[in-house]
């Protein structure tokens, strides 16, 4: 367990931190082999972004994989090491053949989908604010009714009174009902 810590820690660092740093370095130059630079921490996050998309797509069957953390910060480190620069080669060889064949239908789907996601984030803000602010009601209710009772067992000091009075006008303001006789779920 410890051991795969220790590989994520190195993972984060090596495979992004640095290299993410290096780019920065890169865009801050202004003069030299600035556009190699740029073109070469251009690949290696395109060849990141894909890594981590088909590790997204087969998460279950990469994480059945012994070292794979070891072996994925291995290859990180090769494609920035600059020694090897291994970026140009799987860049060059691998990816840059297989995204140039499938170019135009990847275009036209980005094209097509980019309307549907605008309809599909308010679609899911709408219901998430819906539900949100359902729930919220329905704990508020929950907290109030549970007080109610609590305090009705116990008896209730002077104390404890002021600030159960306090969260039922709370609730009557959030709520715009009466909480007090009305403690039960209400749907919109």
């Amino acid at each position: 367990m410890f051991a795969g810590y220790i590989s994520k820690v190195l993972l984060v660092f090596f495979g992004y931190a640095y290299p993410a740093f290096e780019c920065f370095k890169t865009l801050e130059q202004k003069h030299g082999n600035y556009t190699v630079q740029l073109r070469f921490w251009c690949q290696y996050w395109i060849i990141v972004a894909t890594l981590t998309a088909i590790e997204m797509l087969f998460e279950c069957f990469i994480s059945l994989i012994p070292m794979y953390g070891e072996a994925k910060l291995a290859f990180l480190v090769y494609l920035w090491y600059p020694q090897t620069k291994g970026t140009d080669l799987v860049y060059e060889a691998f990816l840059r053949p297989v995204v140039m064949q499938y170019e135009p239908n990847i275009e036209e789907r980005f094209r097509n989908l980019r309307p549907k996601l605008g309809q599909l984030l308010v679609f899911y803000l709408r219901n998430f604010t819906e539900r949100g602010y359902t729930l919220f009601q329905d704990v508020l209710r929950y907290v109030i009714s549970s007080r109610s009772s609590s305090e009705k067992v116990k008896g209730t000091s002077s104390k404890k009174k002021k600030k159960h009075d306090e969260l039922e006008e709370l609730a009557e303001a959030l709520l715009g009902t009466d909480a007090k006789q009305n403690p039960s779920r209400q749907r919109k």
